[in-house]
């Protein structure tokens, strides 16, 4: 799985003052909790670019001090004026114990229902997930070949091995729809058959 190595710097100072000068700098405070000790550190902004603007679920390999802790994103927040990134909360991955994670969803294959015609509409893009560390993935596979014409995949028929999914089972996340040329054929047809 693909890491994201960020520097970061102990934080000392803490406070409205203290993060409004970090953030001055080009700094965003952070802090990474889950493991044995909660670690306030700051680091450059741009060191969060490839981790923060990105739909891809990536580890985060923080180093602060000579210590190294292997993460992933669990927060993050943008100041409300100039939409720069504030502050971000880590989680701390440890071996023995659960996390939860949104994983993003990598749909798979032609769907039937479009091969006759329809459009596929994709409802969801993560699935929320709890799982150990090393189950972790980059992203949940989704074989969509099957789905057919006005025919819903619902999170129930996701297989996430070694995970719990988190959300809604009956929800649905890929659906195949007529397309306005296809339901004007359908009602053309029905009317020509009507009238013979």
């Amino acid at each position: 799985m693909n890491s994201v190595k960020i520097e970061g710097t102990l934080r000392s100072e803490f406070g409205k003052g203290a993060t409004r000068r970090l953030r001055a700098e080009g700094l965003v405070p952070c802090v990474i909790y889950g493991g044995k000790q909660e670690v306030h550190f700051s680091a450059p902004l741009l060191a969060f670019r490839p981790l923060v603007y990105t739909p891809a679920f990536q580890l985060a390999e923080i180093s602060v001090n000579g210590a190294t802790y292997r993460c992933i994103l669990k927060d993050k927040q943008f100041d409300v004026v100039s939409d720069t990134l504030a502050h971000v909360d880590f989680l701390e991955l440890v071996e023995d114990r659960k996390v939860i994670a949104n994983l993003p969803l990598k749909y798979v294959g032609q769907p039937a229902g479009v091969k006759a015609g329809g459009r596929l509409e994709t409802k969801m893009k993560t699935l929320k997930v709890r799982t150990y560390p090393k189950h972790l993935v980059e992203a949940i596979e989704v074989d969509i070949t099957n789905l057919e014409l006005n025919a819903n995949m619902r999170v129930e028929n996701v297989k996430a091995e070694n995970m719990e999914v988190m959300n809604s089972p009956r929800i649905p996340i890929a659906s195949v729809v007529m397309t306005r040329q296809l339901k004007q054929e359908a009602t053309e047809e029905a009317k020509a058959t009507g009238k013979k």
